[in-house]
């Protein structure tokens, strides 16, 4: 049987994505998987063994929908489920299933404050979409694959660092989703262990910024690395701090501890960070054989919260207290627990 997945963007969807195709791949012996996404996100599934082939959506959504009629497809599963998909399946003439974006009930808790959303994860509601096929969810949770081109180098990072690091992501889409930069400025120098910022080139800036307290300390290596090498360098980190964003779905793809702050988004989205059944209890030492992997900081009861399903710019009250009221000294607690020691 030949599957057509659909995901266009961006990294920490695609990323969510990716026990369909594993499970795909692990259920039905004759499955062949074929993954429709965009030339800037190629590289997140570039190593994916459990993808055959790699198709990338051009400009002319004709052209795209022309090369795709000749793989002859049995299935198309989509997880993007917009205007263009609907255009690229009805092209196709195939049966297709798609899954629930819950926009409706997306609105009315962003709109209303209703909350009427499934408790079920993303993936969980991805994974839908292969109930037909008999194929359920081997919880085995997300995964990311890096090229061997593409790990780091320990030259590329200060020695200083080579024993062992937290990763801050200091980057989001949005601003609305970002812990602001003098929180980050504060629990960066407050923290007494070695520091790796992560995020684009676009972040570069705050980075150098933050790490201006204690550029021993604090190693900034927004915009200096690739997106698989910063992956590389979340599955080396001891924990990740990190905002709503691809990079904590990275961090759970390589199961490492994750201290997730949420501003205007909220959990109940359904993509906090997910790990099957393979929760990290060799990782995080000490704490119990129950322990969570991760943690997640927010400020709830705000009646403005969430404002969006996706973010803003800037904050449409002007205040930001979702952020704002995060507290750094009860970030950097839980930063030491799950390092397992005390402050200095």
């Amino acid at each position: 049987m030949k599957f057509l997945v659909i995901r266009f963007s961006s990294i920490g969807d695609i990323v969510l994505t990716t026990p369909v195709v594993r499970c795909l791949k692990k259920h039905i012996v004759t499955a062949e998987v074929h993954y429709l996404t965009k030339d800037s996100f190629k590289n997140i599934l570039a190593a994916n063994p459990y993808i055959d082939k790699i198709h990338l959506l051009k400009d002319n959504l004709d052209e795209t929908i022309e090369a795709l009629k000749q793989e002859d497809f049995d299935y198309v599963i989509d997880l993007h489920h917009n205007v263009r998909t609907l255009k690229v399946k009805r092209a196709l003439k195939k049966k297709s299933f798609s899954f629930n974006k819950l926009n409706i009930e997306k609105w009315l808790i962003t709109a209303l404050k209703i909350n009427k959303l499934s408790s079920a994860h993303i993936v969980d509601r991805y994974l839908d979409t292969l109930k037909s096929f008999g194929v359920k969810n081997d919880n085995a949770g997300l995964d990311y694959f890096i090229p061997e081109n593409e790990y780091v180098k320990e030259r590329d990072i200060p020695t200083s660092h080579h024993a062992g690091y937290i990763g801050i992501v200091i980057g989001a889409a949005y601003f609305t989703k970002k812990f602001p930069l003098h929180k980050l400025q504060e629990l960066c120098a407050s923290i007494v262990h070695p520091i790796i910022l992560l995020g684009g080139p676009e972040d570069k800036e705050e980075g150098d910024t933050i790490a201006a307290s204690d550029n021993v300390k604090i190693y900034n290596a927004c915009g200096k690395f690739s997106l698989n090498e910063s992956a590389d360098l979340v599955r080396r980190a001891k924990l990740i701090v990190t905002n709503d964003t691809g990079l904590m779905h990275i961090a759970s793809a390589f199961k490492r501890p994750i201290i997730s702050l949420w501003g205007n988004t909220i959990p109940e989205f359904g993509m906090y960070p997910y790990y099957g059944e393979n929760f990290i209890r060799a990782t995080v030492q000490n704490r119990g054989t129950d322990v969570q992997p991760y943690e997640i900081m927010e400020v709830k009861n705000l009646s403005c919260r969430p404002c969006s399903k996706i973010g803003y710019k800037k904050c449409p009250k002007g205040h930001f207290k979702c952020m704002e009221f995060i507290s750094v000294n009860e970030v950097e607690k839980k930063v030491y627990s799950y390092l397992n020691v005390k402050k200095v």
